[in-house]
């Protein structure tokens, strides 16, 4: 699938130019590409959408804990109850309590 592209020329400050030089050099990216990726993301956030690496990430996060649900087997969730919780948050705090 060829991506088709369109010629853009634009000025932007030197202070800029040095930063996007930067950024291109330490991504392994063209600055072109830098540019590119700063389009989207904006384009996704003014849209209210995650943009791609966002969502690729979230994507790998949900693959992720699929796969470990499907290890560990059909368990059920531990239930808290109301003692266990105050007492580990009291426990907590006496502990930072007694560090100062």
């Amino acid at each position: 699938m060829t991506t088709q592209m369109v010629r853009k020329q634009f000025y932007i400050r030197k202070r800029q130019d040095e930063l996007l030089k930067l950024l291109a050099q330490a991504r392994g990216l063209s600055e072109a590409e830098i540019i590119r990726q700063a389009i989207d993301r904006e384009a996704a956030e003014a849209l209210g959408q995650p943009d791609n690496a966002e969502r690729s990430a979230w994507q790998e996060l949900i693959a992720f804990l699929e796969k470990r649900q499907e290890s560990t087997g059909k368990r059920q969730p531990y239930r808290w109850n109301r003692e266990e919780i105050y007492s580990e948050r009291e426990s907590r705090w006496v502990r930072d309590k007694d560090q100062d």
